[in-house]
């Protein structure tokens, strides 16, 4: 039986292979799927994957399932509540940049429609595919996450600086990052064209 070849950097985590597998360079068009990406890769900043993952459920039920209406509306005392929650990354510059970003969030959606709309402009409605064949010739970011980053934070998004749009636009699908030996490379290149 021939041995399937995977992109290296989930190792032997469950959590990280399943998300790997099934998730990681699919596109996505739902806003509120793209809202809870921005918040994770958002936590994720100056921390590892891994530890965003593990936390993914707790941050679902803290940030009311993703659902950017009910995030923009948080109160101060919520915020302070959310610091005393062990199943998330307790950062208070964090925890409220979320809220604030969850209201620039619902004004791109009524600009634009969706968000979903403004935010596949930066990669002009479609995925990049890329072809790389070791995980050191993945970029940090790109010109298309500079761009997006300079256009959030005009809108008014904290933590979006370039890094971090180019690890959301990885797990949103806006790209494919997937090794060439990977065999998720074509699986999600593939799905991306259906």
């Amino acid at each position: 039986m021939q041995k399937i070849t995977t992109c290296p950097w989930p190792s032997n985590d469950p959590l990280m292979t399943a998300y790997h597998d099934t998730e990681w360079g699919v596109s996505i068009h739902d806003d509120r799927k793209h809202f809870e990406f921005l918040v994770l890769d958002a936590f994720q900043a100056g921390l590892s994957w891994r530890t965003i993952l593990h936390r993914r459920e707790g941050f679902r039920k803290a940030f009311a399932d993703f659902d950017p209406e009910k995030v923009a509306r948080f109160t101060p005392a919520r915020v302070e509540k959310l610091l005393l929650d062990p199943g998330i990354i307790r950062n208070r510059l964090k925890i409220g940049a979320m809220v604030k970003n969850a209201g620039a969030f619902l004004e791109i959606q009524r600009e634009f429609g969706s968000f979903d709309t403004y935010i596949w402009k930066f990669t002009d409605g479609g995925m990049l595919i890329n072809r790389w064949t070791t995980l050191k010739q993945i970029p940090a970011f790109t010109p298309e996450s500079d761009a997006m980053s300079r256009d959030l934070k005009q809108r008014g998004f904290s933590f979006a600086g370039s890094t971090i749009c180019y690890a959301y636009m990885q797990a949103a699908g806006m790209v494919n990052d997937h090794l060439l030996t990977c065999f998720r490379h074509r699986e999600v290149r593939l799905y991306d064209e259906l």
